[in-house]
């Protein structure tokens, strides 16, 4: 989807668009999965559960970071991550009326 072509859909399809995006790759999923599973905030612990590079893992802490499904606060030298609840209100509520809606129709 280009940069110029969002203006053409509404706000809640392009954030929708934007976590589907950050949680299109099978790294970030286990990151969120992690998180949820740890309940706290974790800093350099998530390399360790991942098989890549600690770069890699802070570009996908970075992706998630921007969609806004993750949150990270300074503590020394180093970040800790942990899940910023906000749009998963959104998922949520956007699932869930597809859900309903799909499930109520008669089609083909």
């Amino acid at each position: 989807m280009g940069a110029t072509k969002t203006g053409h859909f509404t706000d809640e399809q392009n954030k929708i668009a934007i976590i589907a995006k950050a949680l299109g790759h099978p790294a970030r999923v286990a990151i969120i999965e992690y998180l949820l599973k740890a309940d706290t905030c974790i800093c350099g612990d998530i390399v360790n559960e991942l098989p890549l590079a600690q770069a890699t893992v802070s570009q996908h802490l970075k992706e998630l970071k921007n969609a806004g499904l993750i949150k990270g606060t300074i503590e020394g030298t180093a970040i800790c991550y942990c899940i910023d609840e906000n749009n998963f209100g959104i998922l949520k509520d956007y699932f869930s009326k597809i859900i309903v809606t799909a499930t109520n129709r008669k089609c083909c």
